[in-house]
Order: C-alpha cells, then structure tokens, then sequence
C-alpha cells in the first residue's frame, strides 16, 4: 500500500454501556485516520470532511482491532504445506519425540523454508504480525534450520516482527548444546531457549546456570519451555526468579507452558505468581485443554501473560489453526469469561496487553504515534470478536496490508 493514506469509516469502540452500574454493551463509533510512514497521524470523527489529496480506503465500518501476537510456535518443524502426516503415538513420551527429531530434521530440512513461510501466511490470515518462534539448535541439525527460519523472518520484514529463540529441543546440557546456542546468537537468534533442565537436563541449577550466562554474555532474553510437573516445577521458577534477581534479567525472562501450575493450590499459585511478577517473568501458554494453567490468577496477580499456537500439524500434535483469536476465545470459555467487559479484555492475551477500552471503559487504543499494525474484523465490539472468532477482514502490519482486502 501507499506510504500515506487515509483509512476511512473504521469502527473504533468509544467506550462501555453502563445500566445499574453493569456493563452490558460496548460503544462504537466511525472515524478516519491518518497513516503516515507506519504511523497513525492523526484520528478524527468520521462526520468531519477530509481535505485530502492522499489515497483513501474505506474501512466499510468494520471493527479495528490491534493485531495479534502469537508468542509461541515451531516454524522449523511444521508438516504444515506439505502432504498430512499424523505423528505417531509417543510409547516414551518426550523421549519418543527427541528420537525422531534426530533422523526427522535433515530430512525436512529442504522444506523446512517453504514450510515456515506457508505457514507464517496462516498466522497473517488470521491477524497475528508479531510471532516468536523457537527454532531447534541441537546436534541433529545444527544451525540449518536457524539459517533457513533466518531467511524467512528476511523476506517476511516488512509483512510481520519475527523473534527467533535458540531452542535446544534436546536439552542444553543432555545434547551439549551450549557451543550450539552461543553460536546461533551470534548469527541472528535473539533468544536464549531451553527445555526442563530437571527432566530433560537433570539438573535444574547448571541448567539454568548456563541460561542465565548465555543470555548475560550475549544481551539476550530468555524463553524457557517448562513442563516439568507439581514441585519440581515450582522449584525450577523458584530457581530461575532468583538467578533473574542475580543477573539482573529482571523484565527479560519467559516460562513458556509453565504446567506445574496445574498441580498446585490456587493459594500456592498466587504466591509463585506474585514472585515471578516481582521478578518480570512473564508467561506464554498454549491453553492446552488437559492442563491449563490458572491464567486469570496469574494475570491478577501482575504476571504478563501471552498465548501462542505452539505445535502445527507435525510429529508432535496433529492440531492447529494458526488463529490467536481462536486462542483467545478458548481461554474465555476455559474460565467462564462471558461477560462484556472480561470477553473484551481477554483481547489483551494476544495483543501484549493492548486493549481498546481499559476496565473502566476509557479508550486506550488507538492513539495518533501508534504504530499501524492493526486487523479489521467483521464484529461489533472486541466481546463480540473473541467469542464469535470473528472473520478477519484486513491485516495491516507497519500501514502495508499484508492479509485480506480494503
């Protein structure tokens, strides 16, 4: 799309409806806004006339919505765009998958590019332009698919943010895969991964350990794949909030699944949470349907959360859609978030916490300065979005329509 332009008759919610000091609607009206260069410039009510020698596209009074994130998926590894292949049944669980990762990777290494792309195209289609994907780094592959997922996020720069996360699948110590990783953050990973240094690595402290210096040496984040159940787990965030604390890595760190969270008092949950909040460590879950994590509690208690797709169609799962709106809307039902107000923040899962209402019902989003990356929905109200799974009409990431059609 153009540089400049105006989008015109966008549907923005102005704020709730209140009776007897309930909510039971949201409030929208139409405006133009101004976009310059990836920016909003300037919003103004859709009754005033435009003086204009700009570009303009109709909106046709559709919803504006902030795109989506999903902050956790396997680009390198997807079946997806390729012929269907149900995974096998995992007779050793993990250990089943790890096995055939080693003889799996090299073998889709020549698709492995094709495929991320396919199916980075998905997520678009459904809103989301800013991803993390975790990318394995381990003796069976080395950095190839590092490189291939590398020359996607090049050709995608201008359709969608790709953070790429150093993903030692089989276990940073178990493969000895330090070397590995210090080299893939050499060479455009912005991420230090990880997976249960209890289970996996056997041993929690110079797993996490090395993490933390990894990370430290290179100015990296953390995202660490946790499933490492009841008190072991805890004791492993136990562990990594205090070496956060040490490194100063405070806001940097990320437990991806977190499932001990599952086998543990709500009251216990509160209080693991209040320490991963003080520390900044944040969250991402799949909202798996056997064991999800209490994600209200945790958000209550100040731990960002954010969701993500994980697997798609490959040797681990046979399911998903690629659709962080779908996500969001199972998170809902999941916690019985029907009404107006908890549906419409529930948005905030999947938008880095960007809502266009807050609790008390003042607009917060869009403002002029913000980045135009946003999704036109077929909805009335961010309620009606979630949990309708509303049509995506048109993504725009940096102003540049890279989904649907205006």
């Amino acid at each position: 799309m153009e540089t400049a332009y105006w989008l015109t008759n966008v549907a923005l919610e102005t704020g709730y409806h209140f009776e007897n000091g309930e909510v039971i609607g949201t409030e929208t009206d139409s405006f133009h806004i101004q976009i310059v260069d990836g920016l909003i410039v300037d919003i103004i009510p859709a009754n005033k006339p435009i003086a204009t020698n700009l570009p303009i596209h109709d909106a046709n009074h559709y919803l504006l919505l902030p795109s989506f994130r999903d902050m956790h998926i396997h680009l390198d590894k997807t079946y997806y765009g390729g012929p269907w292949k149900a995974p096998t049944i995992a007779t050793k669980g993990i250990m089943t998958r790890l096995e055939e990762e080693t003889e799996l990777l090299p073998r889709l290494l020549p698709v492995a590019q094709e495929r991320a792309a396919k199916l980075l195209d998905l997520l678009l289609r459904s809103g989301s332009t800013h991803i993390r994907t975790h990318c394995n780094v381990d003796p069976a592959i080395g950095l190839k698919n590092l490189e291939a997922i590398l020359r996607v996020v090049e050709a995608y720069q201008e359709k969608a943010s790709v953070e790429v996360v150093a993903f030692p699948q089989h276990g940073l110590l178990r493969s000895n895969s330090v070397a590995l990783v210090r080299e893939a953050l050499h060479n455009g990973a912005s991420f230090v991964g990880g997976v249960d240094p209890a289970s996996i690595d056997q041993d929690i402290e110079k797993s996490l350990q090395k993490v933390m210096e990894l990370a430290v040496e290179a100015n990296a984040n953390i995202d660490l794949h946790i499933h490492d159940p009841g008190h072991l787990g805890i004791f492993t965030f136990k562990r990594l909030a205090y070496l956060t604390e040490q490194a100063g890595w405070q806001g940097r760190v990320t437990i991806s699944h977190a499932l001990a969270f599952t086998d543990i008092s709500s009251q216990e949950a509160g209080e693991v949470a209040e320490l991963l909040a003080h520390q900044g460590i944040s969250i991402t879950s799949s909202v798996p349907i056997g064991r999800t994590i209490p994600i209200p509690l945790l958000h209550d208690k100040g731990v960002e959360i954010s969701l993500g797709d994980d697997s798609i169609t490959d040797h681990w799962s046979p399911f998903g859609k690629g659709d962080s709106l779908e996500k969001a809307g199972v998170l809902a039902e999941r916690f019985g978030l029907i009404d107006e107000r908890s549906l419409g923040q529930t948005l905030g899962y999947i938008t880095g916490g960007i809502t266009p209402l807050n609790n008390e019902g003042q607009r917060m989003w869009p403002n002029v300065g913000d980045n135009a990356d946003f999704v036109l929905v077929d909805a009335t109200c961010s309620a009606e979005a979630v949990a309708r799974r509303a049509r995506r009409i048109a993504v725009l990431f940096k102003g540049n329509l890279v989904a649907g059609s205006l």
